[in-house]
């Protein structure tokens, strides 16, 4: 190995990469930038959110965490396309990063984020987001119950004809901004940064509890268990793909399920 370079394997599966040690200067800042357009401004905006909802007079448990809500109430028609800018306003720092990838000459294929397998990434996204939500609810309903969380509310929209596509569409928006984001893109630059396995789990795990935070302590936890399994699952499998596929799974059923049971069964906790 020539003087001047690192040389680090990792991230997925026959994954090897060699970085100059002047590249590792603008890929760090290259990594900020992309957090700080994206998944890491969410979560400083939810630590803001989490300390304002510590310091109201009541519990967390007696608050709510209102999501996909309407952007101009009594006005569908503006609703439906602010609705729709913002979700596809979202996406951009996904566009950056594949520009970013590209010019490294690999792309988002190399994070596993393509058509090659699409049916191997649909099983598998379904095997864990069925083993991750049936847990993850059960967890829900128990920080809730005992105080440690906000009372989540995953829609909040007017009765109106496009209520579930809009919250299909938002479903899939998060789950390509964050794994493709947070686990494909970030667990690749650690590792051309010469960052251990270890600490890019942790690294990822927490930023992903982090910006989950503004739902309350379980939020947090709840979503740092769930980072850690997709990390390992990311390393094992070398794709996004199946991660994408969970997420999206996970929160179409959570914001559509909502739409439809809220009110009508005794054991959802609305607000």
């Amino acid at each position: 190995m020539r003087a001047g370079r690192k040389e680090r394997t990792g991230g997925a599966p026959g994954f090897t990469d060699t970085v100059e040690e002047p590249a590792r200067r603008t890929l760090r800042t290259e990594t900020l930038i992309v957090l700080a357009l994206s998944l890491g401004a969410s979560a400083v905006l939810s630590l803001i959110r989490f300390v304002g909802a510590l310091t109201k007079p009541e519990g967390l448990g007696e608050q709510a965490a209102r999501l996909n809500s309407s952007f101009a109430p009594g006005r569908p028609w503006l609703d439906l396309a602010l609705q729709l800018f913002g979700i596809a306003t979202a996406l951009v720092p996904v566009v950056l990063v594949a520009h970013l990838l590209l010019r490294e000459g690999a792309g988002l294929r190399t994070i596993g984020f393509d058509r090659r397998a699409p049916w191997q990434d649909l099983w598998r996204g379904a095997l864990v987001a069925a083993g991750i939500g049936s847990a993850g609810l059960a967890f829900y309903l128990i920080v809730r119950a005992g105080g440690f969380n906000l009372t989540v509310v995953p829609e909040n929209l007017p009765e109106v004809w496009w209520k579930y596509p809009v919250l299909v569409l938002s479903a899939l928006q998060n789950s390509v901004v964050e794994e493709v984001i947070v686990v494909g893109y970030l667990l690749r630059r650690l590792d051309q940064l010469g960052w251990s396995p270890t600490a890019s789990l942790v690294a990822s795990s927490v930023l992903r509890g982090s910006y989950h935070l503004y739902q309350g302590i379980g939020g947090f936890v709840g979503n740092v268990v769930m980072g850690v399994v997709f990390v390992w699952l990311y390393r094992r499998w070398g794709r996004v793909g199946p991660l994408v596929v969970a997420h999206a799974l996970l929160d179409i059923v959570a914001f559509v399920g909502y739409g439809l049971l809220a009110g009508k069964v005794g054991w959802l906790p609305t607000a």
